[in-house]
């Protein structure tokens, strides 16, 4: 028997660890069809946020609905090294313990680093059990474990055989504060204050000068030209001639290139060619020196002189004072403009001059590109988010892979003098050192989907379980990881990594706003699990919206789903406490009320749904239809229906609807549903190995449940006119109407009517009696009762029943007379809406005829 009172610590303590022990979770029956789903690795830099609590829920319940659905599902666990973030983190603790990370043996620094992660791990299989995640632990991976580390290395060696990778010195995004590059994905753009800074480029042996206008003031000394348009006619006479550089003092050539817009500004611009990727180019083509006057910090080199050492803001604010004082600076025009800033640590990013490793991207770009076009593409849930790939493809940058950190893949590549060697092991010769730096997350992230499984040797898993059945991820990653992943897929496994790309939203505060440490605004969800249950998170997480689109985090809402699973778990009780001598031999489907067809015809509409939906990933719907079927339907009628005639056909109904909504539920609930499940199928050892129910279409009853659905509209509609015209005792007269003479025995339960009140419209005869007509179903049925106290509450009843109707009667008018609605909209609905006006203007001809 269940406690009387449901408390989800006690459910969910212990069931986790059983569930472990058990080996429900693992993978590898041969015997049936194969399902596996990518898990997005998360990154051991602490606790799971709310928004991996979703992702993981989701994923979950899919692998809970195909696993009980008689699949074999692998869903493989693993995380991720988290390059910046993790050594960011690292590197604090250390300073914070008095070390200074950088002054570090990079051995003894890894040391440390390893230790981190075998910290954060734990608490990630802490949470991650808390959440009732069902991962085949035994198939766990990590991106630095060795034979992901082998794939990456085989991958980075055969794309620099194939020419795809290569070493060239370019302007790549550098974060100053980690002091490493970044990939254009890893940059994220916000609008700030900034300024134009219009500066004199005084013309050689001439008192003119040129108007330059620039945000960066302090690369200035980096400049190796300016630059005007070949066709712009007011400067045609200084190209060739040289101008002087400001401070700096020394001559600088005027050139004429393409790339300077003579609608923009003055139509001239400064070329400094180690700090601005558009200037690298125009370097390039006029054979100009590259420049670079910053160090890797973020400070000024050598080559700024007096303001060596300065931070790069801070020579900005002196520079431009010493310009003024120079009379070199025109103007200063603020605006507001949109600028790079880094992901994981917020700098501002600088455009800086570095040697670096390259993916060649075009020829990967395209396969993906061709790919799509055809059945073997990657579907997207919903459909609109294949645009993001297709776009990150088609305006794809070679991608910058190395990354100045020790924490991650080291690049294997060696160097001897000037020769490159790039290998599994160093060459036998000695000299060669190898490349400090090591390879961008994303970039073993990428693999995922097959180096978990074995790759590059072929192995069983890898044949089963490639490609993957899905992915479920953020929309705000498909450039950073599902573009990796399709690319290197197609490209290693001639293949797509995963069939279904299913695209979750970002969650947001109940205002909107984003959640973010400075607003105060972040969730734990183990703060909400503590207080809810880890059901009641779940199945607010994933059926609260549609996909692909936000979540706004309503403790409310969190709530209310607690409620839902309070309301389930008192219908298990009493369905339990009806069993107590009940026998397995005694379950019995015969004679059947219209009751227990109704209910059952009712079960079999909503699996066929939810099936459908399942299969469609629109949990949100799932959810929809289970609650409503499970509250108002189960809960609200059939419990109450089934006092009415407790024998054992009614008893195997309940057990049978009962143990489909559990099973139902599982996916999203999975505490409750086992432990509620247990208690009403004590033989079975699990719900989550048990089958997923399946629609009969041999217990759909129309016309009992379309019986029913009327006798529900009249015990409602009855009840709310007893309720608003203080009536206890009163006659149901109707007009020869077989559904309530069959089904008296219900209406005197449900409205409290003797049954020697419910009579034939030509059988009643007292008069002086007040009387309600209700239209149910085409017919009229009345309610007669002494109103003599109630006269001037039901004028105003009916004049606001009356007033209802009329906006309604008026608002579906509207609808139906607008002919895009009626032909766009599903034809259920607009079907719907014309039988409710009809039924609405009949019941307005009563109140009318009433008043």
């Amino acid at each position: 028997m269940l406690n009387t009172k449901y408390n989800h610590l006690e459910i969910e303590k212990n069931k986790y660890e059983n569930w472990l022990d058990s080996g429900y979770f693992k993978s590898g029956d041969l015997s049936k069809k194969s399902f596996a789903i990518v898990i997005p690795p998360p990154n051991v830099t602490g606790k799971l946020h709310l928004g991996h609590a979703w992702n993981v829920s989701i994923q979950d319940i899919i692998i809970r609905y195909k696993r009980m659905d008689g699949y074999d599902t692998l869903w493989l666990p693993g995380m991720d090294h988290a390059g910046i973030a993790t050594q960011t983190k690292v590197d604090k603790k250390l300073k914070d313990m008095g070390y200074n990370p950088r002054e570090m043996d990079r051995e003894e620094w890894m040391k440390c680093a390893w230790e981190w992660k075998e910290e954060y791990a734990k608490n990630i299989h802490e949470q991650w059990s808390k959440l009732g995640v069902s991962l085949d632990y035994s198939k766990e991976r990590f991106t630095l474990d060795e034979g992901l580390s082998n794939a990456v290395n085989h991958v980075f060696i055969t794309l620099y055989n194939q020419g795809l990778i290569y070493r060239g010195e370019r302007i790549i995004n550098w974060d100053p504060e980690a002091m490493t590059a970044l990939s254009s994905e890893e940059v994220i753009y916000k609008d700030i204050e900034g300024a134009f800074y219009h500066l004199k480029y005084m013309i050689e042996d001439s008192s003119e000068f040129l108007e330059v206008a620039t945000t960066r003031p302090e690369t200035l000394f980096g400049d190796t030209a300016v630059a005007v348009n070949p066709k712009d006619e007011r400067y045609k006479n200084l190209i060739g001639k040289n101008v002087i550089l400001p401070i700096v003092g020394k001559r600088i050539p005027v050139i004429a290139d393409e790339y300077a817009d003579p609608e923009f500004g003055t139509g001239v611009v400064k070329i400094t060619p180690a700090h601005d990727p558009n200037d690298f180019e125009v370097g390039n083509r006029h054979n100009l020196e590259r420049i670079n006057v910053m160090n890797k910090d973020g400070t000024m080199n050598e080559n700024a002189f007096m303001y060596k050492g300065l931070d790069r803001f801070e020579c900005r604010d002196k520079l431009v004072k010493e310009l003024e004082k120079q009379n070199l600076l025109i103007k200063i025009e603020k605006m507001i403009h949109s600028v790079g800033h880094s992901e994981r640590t917020d700098a501002m990013v600088e455009p800086y001059l570095s040697k670096q490793w390259f993916v060649k991207m075009r020829p990967l770009a395209d396969k993906v590109l061709e790919n799509q076009k055809t059945d073997g593409k990657v579907n997207f849930v919903p459909e609109r988010f294949e645009k993001i790939l297709n776009h990150w493809m088609e305006i794809s940058h070679d991608w910058c892979i190395s990354r100045q950190l020790w924490w991650g893949h080291r690049i294997p590549a060696w160097y001897k003098d000037d020769k490159i060697y790039v290998g599994f092991e160093k060459p036998e010769e000695e000299g060669w050192i190898q490349d400090p730096d090591v390879l961008d997350t994303w970039f073993s992230s990428a693999l995922w989907p097959y180096s978990t499984l074995g790759w590059p040797n072929k192995t069983d898993l890898l044949e089963r379980y490639y490609p993957n059945n899905c992915l479920v991820t953020a929309y705000d990653i498909i450039p950073f990881w599902v573009c990796r992943m399709v690319f290197t897929g197609l490209y290693f496994m001639d293949n797509r990594p995963f069939n279904d790309c299913i695209i979750h939203g970002l969650i947001r505060d109940k205002d909107g706003r984003k959640m973010s440490k400075s607003l105060g605004n972040g969730i734990d969800p183990m703060d909400v699990i503590e207080k809810y249950g880890c059901d009641s998170l779940r199945f607010f997480l994933t059926t609260s919206t549609a996909s692909g689109s936000d979540l706004r985090y309503d403790e409310e809402k969190v709530k209310s789903t607690w409620n839902f699973i309070n309301k389930l778990w008192n219908a298990s009780r009493y369905v339990l406490m009806n069993l107590e001598n009940f026998k397995k031999e005694d379950f019995t489907l015969d004679n059947l009320t219209i009751s227990d067809k109704w209910i059952l015809s009712k079960l079999n509409k909503t699996i066929e749904k939810v099936r459908k939906n399942m299969d469609n990933y629109d949990f949100n719907l799932v959810g929809s239809d289970l609650y409503g079927f499970t509250w108002n339907d189960f809960c609200d009628w059939y419990i109450e229906l089934s006092k009415t005639n407790l024998n054992n056909t009614t008893k195997s109904v309940l057990i049978l609807v009962l143990t489909d909504i559990l099973k139902m539920l599982h996916p999203f609930m999975p505490y409750v549903t086992e432990e509620i499940f247990q208690k009403l199928n004590s033989e079975e050892k699990s719900i989550m190995i048990s089958s997923y129910p399946i629609f009969d279409k041999n217990y759909l009853f129309e016309k009992e449940e379309k019986e029913l659905e009327i006798l529900i509209e009249l015990i409602t509609k009855v009840r709310r006119i007893k309720l608003e015209n203080n009536i206890n005792d009163f006659y149901l007269v109707h007009d020869k109407n077989n559904i309530i003479v069959n089904n008296s025995n219900i209406l005197k339960k449900f409205i409290k009517v003797e049954e020697e009140k419910i009579i034939d419209k030509n059988e009643f005869n007292i008069n002086n009696l007040d009387y309600v007509s209700l239209a149910i179903n085409n017919s009229i049925i009345d309610i007669f009762y002494d109103g003599t106290n109630n006269k001037k509450q039901e004028l105003e009843n009916l004049l606001k029943e009356k007033e209802r109707l009329i906006k309604s009667i008026e608002r579906r008018k509207k609808l139906l007379s607008n002919e895009g609605y009626v032909n766009k909209a599903p034809a259920n609905i607009v079907e719907n809406e014309k039988n409710s006006l009809i039924k609405e203007e009949k019941e307005l001809e009563i109140i009318i005829a009433k008043l």
